[in-house]
């Protein structure tokens, strides 16, 4: 009995609630929770429906003053912006938890269930759960009203090459799809010399004028035109233009170089075949396999021509070929490639076979051609130079004959390539048998170039079946290694923007 006594002293007394007199436990305004709830709500002016403004057609949503952002739902972004929209009311209490309720994806609405404190009578603290309504209203954002007014882009790129082939264009087609550059472009527009590049920023369009000086030998110019001002906030609206210019030389053109740029590059010959056009122009001398790089302000600061259009471009049988062991180098001579082999050959058009006329040559194809073989090239002997450089020079330092490289059956290589390359989706004016014509060159050149093609995404073709890596004449193909499985990626993985401005 002492015992029960003892414990029933320590244990702590209860009180009568002065509202509803349900005994509870001693608290500082005497009143149980249920009274207190129904006297005082701590959710009061927190508003329980808020409106969301969301763009249908960028999937952003609206954060004031200005900003639009994407956030995925249920997202620590899109609870974030959601709470921002009752940030003045929740100053005045103690947010606990906060989490999203689930809502139907389609169902316009986004639940969030907040915990909230908040000191009452004499210092009690009452604790409170209940779900704020968010409806998702549409607005368009001003980039996309932009957009559909037809006056959305802030800046063009303008890319341009005085050339008559596209190989250079296809190449940077696609760098521009590996490096995903194309990605913030409202629109590519093609034309006859070039590409026009539209953005909604200027940011955007520094950053491709950045990408092109870093991929290809060029020069830009910018200028902007102003559209509209304010002059009592003193904001300016302008349009920004960047006018990119490639060099206008491409693969497998022969060109004239000035003297002293031909003795500043190791006292090489003047008349050099360009090998390839990546970041810089790479030449070669036919007469001493010397390789040099012409990068753009060097090419600017000695500009040089090609010396004939691409369809002048004439098929060759070689009846001799010998390959040059000992050459005598000059004093200060540059590198010299390890890819060619010097050649001294023989060779006969294909067009006067019926006459003995033949010519002589030094070529780089040594290690390619045999007697029999068939080889383009220039002929220079008949042909009408108008070139300065060329003018100047003696007559016996000018070859008859240049030839550019080995000539296979085109028909039985498009039969038998089992690889493809996307391509960007842009506006094109009328597509002639020509331009046909150019990107099947720049597809035979990325087989013969692994240089070329190291920088270039190529993928499998499953309609053509798996052969060896050569067929019988010996050309060049591109290896299974080499190749990327084409991947189909959903749309709600990859989203409507980056899928629509890439086309198979």
């Amino acid at each position: 009995m002492e015992y029960m006594t003892e414990s029933a002293d320590r244990t702590p007394g209860h009180i009568l609630c002065c509202e509803c007199g349900v005994p509870i436990s001693p608290n500082p305004a005497n009143i149980c929770v249920a009274c207190l709830r129904s006297k005082v709500d701590i959710s009061q002016g927190i508003p329980k429906q808020v409106s969301v403004s969301f763009c249908k057609q960028c999937q952003r949503y609206f954060q004031p003053p200005a900003t639009w952002i994407q956030c995925a739902l249920e997202s620590r972004e899109l609870l974030a912006l959601c709470l921002k929209k009752i940030k003045a009311p929740l100053s005045k209490v103690r947010l606990v938890d906060a989490g999203f309720v689930w809502t139907e994806p389609h169902s316009k609405r986004l639940k969030v269930k907040l915990t909230i404190q908040k000191e009452v009578m004499n210092g009690a603290i009452l604790q409170q759960v209940f779900v704020v309504d968010y409806v998702v209203q549409p607005q368009m954002c001003g980039d996309c009203h932009r957009v559909e007014a037809k006056d959305f882009w802030k800046a063009v790129v303008q890319v341009r090459q005085k050339t008559l082939h596209k190989k250079t264009f296809y190449y940077l087609e696609q760098l521009i799809l590996k490096y995903g550059m194309h990605q913030n472009t409202l629109r590519i527009k093609e034309i006859h010399d070039g590409l026009d590049f539209y953005y909604s920023s200027k940011q955007h369009a520094q950053k491709m004028v950045e990408f092109l000086q870093c991929t290809v030998p060029c020069r830009h110019k910018a200028s902007q035109r102003l559209i509209s001002q304010d002059i009592h906030s003193n904001t300016y609206n302008y349009k920004s233009t960047f006018s990119v210019e490639i060099v206008p030389i491409c693969k497998d053109n022969v060109v004239c170089l000035s003297p002293k740029l031909a003795q500043s590059l190791g006292n090489m010959s003047q008349i050099c075949v360009c090998i390839r056009v990546t970041s810089a122009v790479h030449l070669i001398d036919p007469n001493t396999l010397q390789v040099a790089d012409i990068d753009g302000s060097t090419f600017w600061s000695h500009p040089f021509n090609s010396l004939c259009h691409p369809k002048q471009l004439e098929e060759f049988i070689v009846m001799e070929c010998s390959v040059v062991r000992d050459l005598k180098r000059s004093a200060g001579a540059g590198m010299i490639s390890k890819k060619h082999t010097l050649g001294e050959v023989w060779v006969q058009k294909t067009s006067e076979m019926n006459t003995d006329k033949q010519y002589f040559c030094r070529t780089h194809l040594g290690h390619l051609l045999n007697p029999g073989d068939l080889v383009l090239g220039f002929d220079l002997a008949n042909c009408n130079l108008n070139d300065e450089y060329v003018n100047k020079m003696n007559s016996d330092r000018v070859p008859d004959v240049v030839l550019i490289k080995k000539n296979y059956d085109r028909t039985k290589r498009q039969r038998r390539r089992n690889w493809k390359l996307k391509e960007l989706a842009r506006d094109r004016e009328n597509m002639d048998t020509d331009d046909e014509r150019q990107y099947q060159d720049f597809l035979e050149d990325l087989e013969e170039d692994e240089a070329i093609r190291k920088n270039v995404n190529i993928y499998r073709d499953a309609t053509i079946p798996v052969e060896s890596d050569t067929d019988e004449e010996g050309a060049p193909r591109i290896s299974l290694a080499e190749m990327l499985e084409d991947l189909h990626i959903s749309q709600d993985a990859t989203g409507e923007e980056g899928e629509s401005m890439m086309t198979q």
